[in-house]
């Protein structure tokens, strides 16, 4: 599973998959100050998953098709950032492949997976 980083993404989050052996780019390291529409189109490119904490680029990325790799949106208030990282393991490992292709909310204790084809039935 491999995944980018958007620069609103908690950098500890980014050391911590890293460091379970993911492969996590973050845009702050590569190409920091990238238009949103450039960082879809390298989630998109690369198949990776889309890790962020700013709930309109969220849901932007989703509907500009980002979800053809994935979208994890993380919602932690600064009461809760202690368990960000462990949050974001025990998803991967619990979630997996189920990641893929959908439209993760992750908060303290809740998780929402819309999965792009139930979006795609609800269009129809």
């Amino acid at each position: 599973m491999r995944f980018l980083a958007d620069e609103s993404c908690d950098f500890a989050v980014v050391r911590a998959l890293r460091s379970k052996g993911f492969d996590v780019l973050a845009i702050s390291e590569v190409c920091p100050g990238v238009e949103d529409q450039q960082v879809i189109e390298l989630a998109k490119e690369e198949e990776r998953i889309l890790l962020t904490e700013d709930k309109d680029f969220g849901r932007f990325a989703y509907f500009s098709g980002a979800s053809e790799a994935g979208v994890v949106l993380l919602r932690f208030p600064a009461r809760s950032r202690q368990e960000l990282c462990t949050s974001i393991l025990s998803l991967i490992n619990r979630e997996g492949s189920k990641l893929e292709r959908s439209f993760v909310i992750l908060q303290p204790g809740r998780v929402r997976i819309r999965r792009e084809r139930d979006f795609e039935k609800k269009l129809l």
